[in-house]
């Protein structure tokens, strides 16, 4: 799996963070999403699928 952000599209809900804290974080200054595991393993597979698929701007994209 390898994960990419698009933080031009981001709207800084948080709701990456609520569902996989440990594949992403949020810039402190603007709420803007950070990618911390680009290529997570598979104990964050599923995480990371949720919140990709609860992220009202569509800004994380997955790849298999």
């Amino acid at each position: 799996m390898r994960i990419t952000v698009d933080q031009d599209k981001c709207v800084s809900s948080g709701q990456c963070v609520l569902n996989a804290g440990a594949v992403f974080d949020q810039r402190d200054d603007d709420g803007v999403v950070e990618l911390l595991i680009p290529e997570p393993g598979p104990e964050y597979t599923e995480q990371a699928r949720k919140a990709a698929a609860a992220c009202p701007a569509l800004a994380i994209h997955i790849e298999e």
